[in-house]
């Protein structure tokens, strides 16, 4: 790392690293950058230094950084990090949506059989507190009793008084058992890399304590209350990304997730900001969790971060794969398109649900007796008898994209819902049974298949943008700018979206097709699937990327259609747009741009836009 801006009360200074060698903290960074603020300010050395509790945050994502952290670890080179001063405002958060209920918020009840992957989006936001419902806190309950009777009666199972894994074969005697569950957990806890932020940590931990809930865990209801406090007080462990291969479940992560309750490592809250878990935990009225036998490896036995991951995944992918129909429809008006190959009759002889689905959702968009479209009329005589595949193939494109949306999220909905530790408490019966639904094969497949799927998106995107800035493809003038030479336009906005597509090729390939034997090969199958849903979402974004720059080029291409008008529903999606980006007059920075066409994706104001219009088509179909 060679250098930091630092901003300090309102001036920003650039800051060396190299002067703290390699063992330079953030702590270290803090000083220099008094130090230098001093000088620059010509201030006295007392002056400079008079003011106690400065702490550092990172000006991406607002977090604050803990001072013993080396910054080779936690910062990037040219990063943005502000002093907080304890006599001044601190740096308001990067974003606007809660990260911790409120004190009136609702309560959303928890049964381990009805979470679905929108729900658990909603809890990673902070919109909802938790709650167990009844029945779940008897399943709990009983599940318990299963545990407590097995160790009075000196049973001897898995994990409630052995060791664990190869040495599973080792007897723990009965006075070492509740330290045998935190040495688990501290053993465990060796993840690497970027922790979760707090909205996928919510997550994480509550799609925990959903699992918890089916009563096949033999947790007692302390623990599950425990767990339950700081969701809702959103005291929020350090879970690095990586480390976890997805066999007896996210091992590393959901140490680490329990670690912070167990009042060790470091912990975050909107309150503290990264800081010591005991003191988090404390600040917020709450104790250290103190694990019970078997609760150690209860804990951590799971798919949870995959799922949750996944469900992100998933409910992103759909957003934008309904709002990717919306924005091709802009760009077959755009570069005069027909809409024959939309009609119901030819989708209707290959009835994929999807590929009809999106066939409908053209009709709807584009011209018709409904919404009648004067950019159409006007080459309605043309000599053009079909188009290229990028418009004509729309339905048959995304329309699997969709069918695969919907076939992961089948899957995901039954991982949200299922008991996945191990050994599994039968209450019924009086029994554990050792298994194997810790196994992370399922949702790291579906993941895979995901990535591939969503990606299409993006690939016949760019393919799209292409055919909008290329003057012999469309029509228009090249790179949708006036003035050519002196202005480029969106020829570099075409090689971002080029870059992206191509990173997510590499992106593509399955990593549910590896596994590496691990535990002295105990675990000799695994899923990989903590990447298989790290690189979904990254791919996912790849898509929402892509398909922002096709929104942008295609809404701009309509400028040179003017005074025609397109659709009603279109029209409205090019006022949305120019409400956040005005019209491509001359060069200008356009990275601004894409960010801006990305958030109306992310917020799904592109649906929002054109429902009520495809509704209200739907309406007039089925009258006539």
């Amino acid at each position: 790392m060679h250098r930091v801006s630092v901003c300090v009360r309102g001036e920003w200074l650039r800051v060396p690293c190299g002067g703290g060698g390699p063992a330079a903290s953030v702590r270290w960074l803090g000083s220099e950058a008094l130090r230098r603020y001093g000088q620059a300010m010509r201030l006295e050395e007392e002056e400079a230094h008079e003011e106690l509790g400065v702490m550092v945050r990172r000006c991406q994502g607002g977090e604050l950084l803990h001072p013993d952290d080396l910054l080779k670890d936690i910062l990037e080179d040219n990063d943005f990090v502000q002093l907080v001063i304890e006599t001044e405002d601190p740096f308001p958060p990067a974003k606007a949506l809660p990260l911790y209920p409120s004190t009136n918020a609702e309560y959303m009840y928890l049964d381990g059989n009805s979470l679905t992957t929108a729900r658990l989006v909603l809890l990673g936001k902070g919109m909802f507190k938790v709650k167990l419902t009844a029945e779940a806190e008897a399943r709990v309950i009983r599940a318990r009793n299963v545990i407590e009777t097995i160790i009075t009666e000196n049973r001897v199972v898995y994990g409630v008084n052995t060791g664990f894994g190869k040495f599973a074969n080792i007897l723990v005697p009965k006075e070492k058992l509740t330290e045998l569950q935190a040495n688990l957990i501290r053993s465990t806890s060796a993840g690497v890399g970027a922790p979760l932020s707090a909205e996928r940590t919510r997550m994480l931990l509550a799609l925990r304590i959903n699992v918890l809930a089916k009563g096949h865990s033999g947790v007692s209801m302390e623990t599950v209350d425990a767990l339950m406090k700081a969701l809702n007080a959103s005291c929020l462990s350090w879970v690095p990304e990586k480390g976890t291969v997805g066999a007896s479940g996210d091992l590393a992560p959901l140490a680490h997730l329990t670690l912070g309750l167990m009042g060790e490592g470091r912990m975050w809250s909107p309150q503290t900001g990264w800081a010591d878990a005991t003191a988090v935990l404390e600040g917020h009225g709450l104790t250290p969790l103190v694990l019970k036998p078997k609760e150690g490896l209860a804990l951590i036995n799971g798919t949870q971060m995959i799922t949750s991951l996944g469900a992100e995944a998933v409910e992103r992918a759909l957003a934008v794969a309904r709002q990717a129909d919306i924005i091709a429809a802009l760009t077959v008006e755009a570069l005069k398109g027909t809409t024959k190959a939309f009609h119901s009759a030819i989708h209707a002889v290959r009835p994929h649900p999807g590929q009809m689905e999106v066939a409908k959702r053209m009709c709807s968009l584009l011209d018709s007796e409904v919404f009648p479209s004067q950019i159409s009329e006007s080459h309605r005589s043309c000599e053009r008898v079909q188009d290229a595949y990028t418009l004509r193939c729309i339905p048959q494109v995304h329309g699997v994209v969709k069918d695969t949306i919907a076939f992961v999220q089948t899957v995901i909905s039954t991982e949200l819902n299922s008991a996945t530790d191990n050994p599994l408490v039968f209450a019924e019966s009086g029994e554990t049974m050792s298994g194997g639904n810790f196994h992370g094969e399922y949702p790291a497949k579906v993941l895979d298949y995901l990535a591939i799927g969503i990606h299409e998106l993006s690939s016949i995107s760019e393919r799209r943008i292409e055919r909008l800035v290329n003057p012999s493809l469309s029509e228009l003038p090249a790179f949708l700018v006036a003035d050519g030479g002196f202005n480029s336009g969106f020829m570099m906005a075409h090689c971002t979206a080029a870059a992206l597509v191509s990173e997510s090729k590499a992106l593509c390939h399955p990593s549910s097709v590896d596994s590496l034997s691990t535990s002295a090969a105990t675990e000799d199958h695994v899923s990989m699937g903590g990447w298989a849903a790290r690189k979904a979402l990254r791919v996912v974004e790849h898509v929402e990327q892509v398909l922002a720059i096709e929104l942008l080029a295609s809404c701009q291409a309509l400028e040179f259609h003017r005074p025609l008008r397109t659709t009603d529903p279109l029209e409205k999606v090019y006022d949305l747009l120019r409400s956040v980006v005005s019209p491509w007059n001359k060069d200008r920075c356009m990275s601004p741009d894409i960010e801006a066409a990305h958030a109306l994706l992310q917020e799904q104001k592109v649906w929002e836009a054109v429902q009520p219009y495809m509704d209200k088509y739907s309406k007039k179909m089925d009258t006539n």
